[in-house]
């Protein structure tokens, strides 16, 4: 007999069908036994009656064990109906049960939310946290936002590409994670902070309209909405100006959520400076609901937009505030080029932000070689230093490269406010642990002495 997922029984009523999923609860009155089995679509009640073939398996099941169930489909009589859960208008009527496998007693209990189970416990259980509805619900979440912005994107005549993930090390604004070559002994890869450079180049190959789903890898404090891994929906646009960028964006996030069945509290979105953010909100990153929006699940949407170019650092030099591939505004270009009142360039930069998150960023970027070069002038590297961190890119401006800019869409943030989270490990199939460890596995963890010796490498204990 052919499987039928739980959320089509309610097609099949008076027939026999076969369901395979797990044991959510098991109540034993004697005579009878009572199940909740579930499975990637939904949830129903099963019963086996007195005298029925299946007694004496259904006495050794537990709860979490996989079984496979064939049962007639019955209709409940109206006064026992449960409108308030998934197939409260049927009942399975257990003709056989078959226990594909058993299960131990979980750690924690798999039928509530488990956000106060110690992290340490939950995170080395993660694939049965993964069971319980809250994060089954936000991870699909997830999966429905990837989905519907990849679509938006698609009918838009962008073209999905992937970047590399072994890179060079380069200044992105955070330290790398970095990979020795075996191949190249003493030499290193980085993995990619972001496909920042990859994307202006494809830029430079003429593909105009380009995202993807990207890995990202920064060594940064973590935080509650920050660690080491995270993924963005990338995107990059050529001959573009900062309002077509921010039209086409706004127009994705907003025919994607709200397919989704959220509300948005202003549309178009409101668009603030980065002065006007710091003067009224003391902060670039804002909420603008009210109490009883926050009730209602609402999503606050909002454009913050020219920001300082430039930040003084600890030794009275500069350096740029988000990235020094942005172009400054059209009036402070010569001001640029020229080195001159710095601390006054505002940038192309934009953020979204959404709830008192950062959403997404992104700018129209320098796209000639002379103004990139003027940005590293300024923060005070010499030509030498300049080919070093960015020949590649110079040299690649070089040959005919379109005005262009982008953006990059944070998916954890983004979920973390359609799923009413406030963790980033809440929206992630397996986050790392705020010591910074791998869930399930055991990383990071020393090399074999011929793993080392492999690569060239010998490990010195910090003093």
């Amino acid at each position: 007999m052919e499987r039928t997922l739980i959320s089509e029984l309610g097609q099949k009523v008076g027939e026999v069908a076969l369901i395979k999923g797990w044991v959510s609860v098991r109540r034993d009155q004697g005579k009878m036994v009572f199940f909740d089995f579930r499975d990637m679509s939904g949830a129903v009640q099963g019963v086996v009656l007195p005298g029925s073939e299946a007694m004496d398996v259904a006495k050794e099941i537990r709860s979490e064990f996989v079984v496979a169930v064939e049962g007639k489909v019955n209709k409940r009589p109206d006064k026992n109906i449960n409108t308030e859960v998934q197939n409260g208008d049927i009942e399975l009527e257990i003709l056989k049960i078959e226990i594909l496998n058993a299960s131990e007693t979980p750690p924690f209990p798999l039928d509530q939310d488990t956000s106060n189970v110690d992290e340490e416990v939950r995170l080395k259980y993660r694939y049965l946290d993964l069971r319980t509805e809250r994060m089954q619900k936000n991870i699909r979440l997830r999966s429905e936002f990837i989905q519907r912005c990849r679509e938006f994107l698609f009918k838009n005549k962008f073209t999905e590409i992937e970047t590399p993930l072994l890179t060079e090390s380069t200044p992105e604004g955070s330290r790398d994670f970095v990979v020795p070559s075996r191949l190249n002994p003493g030499k290193f890869y980085a993995l990619p902070q972001s496909p920042q450079q990859y994307k202006q180049m494809l830029m430079v190959g003429g593909f105009e309209r380009y995202f993807q789903i990207a890995k990202c890898v920064r060594d940064e404090d973590l935080r509650a909405d920050r660690g080491f891994e995270f993924t963005q929906i990338d995107v990059e646009m050529s001959f573009v100006e900062r309002e077509d960028v921010l039209t086409t964006m706004e127009a994705m996030i907003t025919e994607t959520v709200e397919a989704m069945g959220f509300s948005i509290k202003q549309k178009p979105f409101p668009r603030i400076s980065y002065a006007e953010a710091m003067e009224k909100y003391g902060a670039d990153k804002f909420d603008l609901r009210t109490e009883e929006d926050k009730v209602n699940g609402i999503l606050a949407y909002a454009w913050v937009v020219d920001f300082p170019f430039f930040e003084k650092t600890d030794e009275g030099g500069w350096t740029f505030t988000h990235n020094p591939f942005s172009m400054p505004k059209p009036e402070h270009v010569e001001w640029l080029m020229k080195g001159e009142r710095v601390d006054e360039i505002l940038t192309t930069q934009y953020d979204l932000v959404c709830n008192g998150y950062e959403s997404g960023g992104g700018s129209i970027r320098a796209h000639k070689p002379e103004i990139l070069k003027a940005t590293y002038k300024i923060m005070g590297f010499d030509d030498a230093a300049i080919d070093e961190k960015v020949g590649h890119l110079l040299e690649a401006f070089k040959f005919g490269t379109p005005p262009h800019g982008g953006i990059a869409f944070g998916i954890e943030r983004n979920i973390m406010n359609l799923a009413g989270e406030s963790q980033l490990k809440e929206v992630q199939a397996f986050p790392m642990t705020r010591g910074g460890k791998t869930a399930v596995m055991s990383a990071p963890k020393a090399l074999t002495d011929k793993q080392l010796a492999e690569l060239g490498i010998e490990v010195k204990k910090r003093s």
